[in-house]
């Protein structure tokens, strides 16, 4: 699931289309607030980069949390190929970043919490 705390309402018609390039379906895409999410996730992954000045709300619940900051495309300025090499970058280091997160030994991580914690801040430091 993805959702923020301040939800345009509409997917970047840039993601859409990095998207499909991609080979990733895209229909149903849609913004959405955390307070619209039909369960309480296990784990919240934030990924506001604050290094460019943005504000990481926090998510309040029984949830483990860890941060990958990646700067934010939609706020890239410049020619449109430096906007869609933005979009490009941020893709690429969450889809690492979620790769890294997949090949973890997530049958061993369930049982023990603290470690999926040090694992997630490790991908989110070390995984660009």
């Amino acid at each position: 699931m993805s959702a923020g705390s301040q939800p345009t309402g509409k997917v970047h018609p840039r993601s859409l289309a990095l998207l499909e390039r991609e080979g990733i379906a895209t229909d149903g895409y849609h913004s959405k607030s955390w307070d619209d999410l039909p369960v309480t996730p296990d784990i919240v992954v934030t990924v506001c980069a604050s290094a460019a000045g943005e504000t990481c709300p926090a998510y309040l619940g029984p949830v483990l949390r860890t941060h990958w900051g990646v700067d934010d495309p939609a706020h890239a300025t410049g020619t449109d190929a430096e906007i869609d090499a933005a979009f490009m970058a941020a893709y690429r280091a969450l889809r690492r970043r979620i790769e890294a997160f997949i090949a973890l030994p997530l049958q061993d991580l369930r049982q023990d919490r603290a470690r999926l914690k040090l694992e997630l801040d490790r991908i989110g430091e070390q995984v660009r």
